[in-house]
């Protein structure tokens, strides 16, 4: 009787229908795609910290160099800021429009600076040009000079 019931137990268990597959497939590529568009923002965002530390880098090369030399370092680059800024900080992504630049102007103790970084995430606090007005479109993280 133990082995009549252990049967018939067994054929009544048949598995899963195709429509409870079907469900669970569903729900689990669902997942994925919401677990894949957080990844790409977290990657977007830690890019963009890196270029905000590096445009902090480049200011406080250049104030270092303009409280040793009395002006500003006409060059952004690591090669003329040798002493206060080791290596050129390089954008993560490095193509396209993430890079980095550097415009000057003036002569002498009037020289001024301003380095700026693409974001991707487009939460700057300047647009490409170096301006800072208040309807600039936020696509870039700029540093000027502070003096």
């Amino acid at each position: 009787m133990l082995v009549y019931m252990h049967k018939k137990l067994l054929s009544s268990m048949r598995g899963f229908t195709l429509i409870e597959l079907l469900v669970v497939v569903s729900i689990i590529g669902i997942l994925m795609a919401m677990g894949m568009a957080a990844y790409t923002n977290a990657q977007k965002g830690t890019r963009d910290a890196k270029r905000r530390a590096d445009m902090k880098a480049i200011q406080t090369a250049q104030e270092q160099y303009y409280a040793v030399n009395g002006e500003y370092a006409r060059d952004c680059s690591a090669s003329v800021l040798s002493e206060e800024l080791p290596a050129n900080p390089q954008d993560p992504k490095n193509t396209g429009v993430f890079v980095y630049s550097c415009a000057s102007t003036g002569t002498g103790a009037a020289y001024d600076y301003c380095a700026c970084a693409a974001l991707e995430n487009r939460n700057g606090n300047a647009d490409a040009g170096c301006s800072f007005t208040s309807g600039s479109d936020g696509s870039a993280f700029c540093v000027k000079n502070l003096q």
